[in-house]
């Protein structure tokens, strides 16, 4: 399968909406790893996720990992640009990023602050929106990751 430019940004508005949540305190005094590189089959390894790929196309990989709570979305790019390009749309929609060198993982604050952990990286946060939900995202506890 291929995607187009068009395709890639319905795609970073599911995962950011689809895993949004609830932040928790996730911060943890652990040593960040150096950042990892590779392919998903690769990052996933060292996430220890069994991935569940969603798309694989030229410019863009994506799988889902983990389970219930602990769901993130993993991606990786065939460019640094895509990579940015990807980010910056997704985060339009809030959430937060774990973002190495072609690839990001997307999640829950707590589950992304762990990977980092596992996979090193640097943590990005999407666009805040307002709305009266003390300690929530956007879309707190109203979107689900659906595996099909």
């Amino acid at each position: 399968m291929r995607l187009t430019r068009p395709m890639l940004a319905p795609a970073a508005l599911a995962a950011a909406l689809a895993l949004t949540g609830c932040g928790a305190d996730g911060g943890g005094g652990a040593a960040v790893p150096e950042t990892a590189a590779g392919s998903l089959e690769h990052l996933a390894a060292e996430a220890k996720c069994a991935p569940d790929l969603q798309t694989d196309a030229d410019t863009i990989r994506q799988a889902l990992c983990g389970k219930g709570d602990g769901k993130y979305v993993l991606a990786t790019f065939a460019t640094d640009r895509g990579q940015r390009e990807w980010i910056n749309t997704a985060k339009d929609y809030g959430g937060y990023y774990l973002v190495g060198r072609k690839w990001v993982a997307v999640g829950h604050e707590d589950v992304v602050a762990d990977l980092r952990g596992r996979l090193g990286g640097t943590l990005e946060q999407g666009v805040q929106h307002g709305g009266g939900h003390s300690g929530h995202s956007p879309g707190a506890g109203e979107h689900a990751v659906h595996g099909g």
